[in-house]
């Protein structure tokens, strides 16, 4: 039987470890410059947090994506390509595209809306 070597195995957990919570400040979510990037886009329009308007609530639609694979990038597709949404009243829109080529800012509001 083979044994181990301690500090070999010491220095990946600790590596391991440093880089799990450097994932975690990375992913931080700044919520002030998210919920400005909405109000400019004049997202909160049809969006609030958590009331129905002319369209979903930011809860929902986290609710449909949290947890997927694809959550985030589909997010991020609706506000970038302006894709047709059906409204309750069953009329049809496009939806607005979002005015900023920043990916870490629209990254930042995608993650906003899948931490609500």
């Amino acid at each position: 039987m083979k044994s181990l070597n301690f500090p070999r195995v010491m220095k990946v957990c600790l590596l391991a470890l440093g880089a799990m919570f450097m994932s975690q400040s990375v992913l931080a979510i700044d919520e002030a410059a998210a919920q400005a990037l909405a109000k400019k886009n004049d997202c909160l329009k049809c969006h609030s947090v958590e009331k129905e308007k002319k369209g979903p609530s930011y809860k929902k639609i986290s609710a449909k994506y949290k947890g997927k694979a694809d959550g985030e990038a589909s997010i991020i597709k609706n506000i970038t390509t302006g894709p047709k949404v059906k409204l309750d009243d069953g009329s049809e829109e496009d939806h607005k595209i979002i005015n900023t080529k920043d990916e870490a800012a629209m990254k930042n509001l995608a993650q906003w809306i899948l931490s609500l």
